[in-house]
């Protein structure tokens, strides 16, 4: 009775001991948390900036359930709808749907809906440089051979939708007929292996997404992810000049509406549309303030413009013609 009394003696205080380890760990992170976020993100945005409480809420609600439709989640996205009473109309959830079909296709190695949509789009598909039909038929006429010398007469068959590509894709064609003189002999073991590489379905998907999202009007990426990754790069800089603002007592320098404080670089890739800064204010154009052409070809903005006036006539900052106002052209980029 000793020893076992020992033992749980013992016992109870290596697990006191861990316990405590434990909770004072517990506590460190809780304020660590505490530390180093803000409970009140929500005031780096003015309450002017939405229309009501209840357009924000269904802003929201749309930009979650395109994210969804669009991550090929149709189920959650109509149980999404239903509970939030939201009306989503056919027409914009059909591109979706459409997409995610022919991308299930397209994961089970199942061409036919791809290339179904690709013909009959194909002169849309042309006039974006689309090269996605050719790479369908490529990929059809690759399953053809790695079946072996049997289908090698299908293939040849087949070798004919090739034609109208023929001047954009040459050199490709002709690896791809160069291929079946080692077909008997096993592609796997040829110069040719490349081809049965299985990073070809992988790059398919990507082009179809691309060209049928160009095509259908959607963005590739979701509209909430690609919201979600830039705030978490720019709202660290916007608490913090929130923060100067409110510390130098200056609160009516930023609108909130149109522009932000500081200008936040979020790379290339989010780069969706030409900007114009004009040189003479450095201030980027709006459609208020937009980019003016002047006669002699330099570009400055209607702010800029209109100071730069004197009586009447407009002489360019950057070259000695002087012009008529008026005469300047807008430009949109």
């Amino acid at each position: 009775m000793s020893q076992c009394c020992r033992k749980i003696k013992d016992t109870v205080q290596k697990l006191a001991s861990d316990h405590k380890d434990i909770h004072s760990s517990v506590s460190r992170v809780g304020k660590a948390i505490d530390r180093n976020f803000d409970s009140e993100i929500c005031g780096v945005v003015s309450d002017a900036v939405w229309d009501s409480r209840e357009k924000q809420q269904q802003i929201l609600q749309m930009a979650i359930v395109e994210h969804l439709y669009q991550q090929g989640m149709l189920s959650v996205a109509e149980e999404l709808c239903q509970e939030s009473t939201l009306n989503v109309d056919l027409d914009f959830k059909q591109p979706f749907l459409e997409l995610n079909r022919i991308l299930e296709a397209l994961h089970e190695q199942d061409l036919g809906p791809a290339l179904e949509w690709a013909i009959s789009h194909r002169q849309r598909l042309l006039e974006l440089n689309s090269s996605l039909e050719f790479k369908l038929h490529r990929l059809h006429f690759i399953r053809l051979l790695a079946s072996g010398p049997e289908k090698q007469l299908e293939a040849l068959s087949y070798a004919r939708h090739f034609q109208p590509f023929a001047r954009l894709h040459q050199r490709e064609i002709q690896v791809m007929m160069g291929s079946l003189v080692y077909l008997r002999l096993g592609l796997e073991k040829s110069p040719y292996c490349h081809l049965l590489d299985n990073s070809h379905w992988a790059e398919i998907c990507e082009t179809f997404t691309r060209d049928a999202c160009s095509l259908l009007g959607l963005s590739v990426e979701s509209p909430l992810s690609v919201s979600f990754a830039s705030g978490c790069v720019a709202l660290p800089v916007l608490m913090n000049i929130k923060a100067v603002i409110e510390q130098r007592q200056c609160t009516g320098v930023w609108s909130h509406k149109d522009e932000l404080p500081i200008e936040i670089e979020l790379g290339m890739k989010c780069w969706y549309h030409s900007v114009f800064a004009c040189p003479i204010l450095r201030q980027q154009t709006s459609d208020s303030n937009p980019p003016i052409k002047l006669i002699c070809g330099h570009v400055i903005s209607r702010d800029a413009l209109n100071k730069l006036i004197n009586g009447g006539k407009l002489k360019c900052p950057y070259c000695p013609m002087e012009q008529n106002p008026a005469d300047g052209k807008r430009i949109i980029f």
